[in-house]
């Protein structure tokens, strides 16, 4: 058996650990958070409305460093909180209810799906919280036949704009005044 010199033992440790630093780093893979129910006091992150008195699909926001979860009362206040420049960029994980599994008066949260993966009908005659609102389908059909019988645009995820968040709304529901043709 053969012994290791004295004198280059700490030159040994040091190449192992240079080694050690050349190595690939570890590449950290965060999942994806779970969605969160929609409890019955939570209120709106956008206008502070309580969420479960209102019909139609809701939203949810997660951020990724902090998993803070931000709840929304329709899918319109979580796309105009996404849609802003600060959040815009940002990795969050998002969620929307699934309209074909679920009611529209009472959305059950196990039909909660990934918003970015989303198909989106935009101007539709169904209403959520606060008025129009975009009805959130895991499927392009299902939301091609939602707008077959309630009317509305099919649009995915990234081609939602802040344009669609106000089609259907009135002057007054996007907070102007309509003097139109007063002198």
């Amino acid at each position: 058996m053969r012994t290791v010199n004295a004198k280059a033992l700490p030159a040994i440790v040091m190449f192992a650990l240079f080694l050690t630093g050349c190595s690939e780093p570890e590449v950290q893979v965060t999942e994806k958070p779970d969605p969160v129910h929609f409890q019955s006091g939570d209120e709106c992150h956008v206008c502070g409305m309580i969420i479960t008195n209102f019909d139609g699909p809701k939203g949810q926001a997660i951020t990724a460093r902090e998993q803070e979860t931000r709840k929304f009362c329709s899918t319109r206040d979580m796309f105009s909180w996404a849609l802003q420049p600060e959040n815009a960029k940002r990795d969050h994980t998002l969620y929307v209810h699934d309209m074909a599994q679920t009611s529209w008066e009472s959305p059950d949260d196990t039909a909660l799906i990934d918003a970015r993966e989303a198909f989106f009908v935009v101007g539709s005659e169904r209403t959520g919280a606060m008025g129009p609102t975009l009805a959130s389908f895991a499927s392009e059909s299902s939301a091609l036949e939602f707008a077959d019988e309630y009317g509305g645009e099919v649009v995915e995820f990234e081609d939602v704009t802040m344009q669609h968040l106000t089609q259907g709304m009135s002057h007054k529901e996007m907070g102007m005044n309509n003097h139109e043709g007063e002198h």
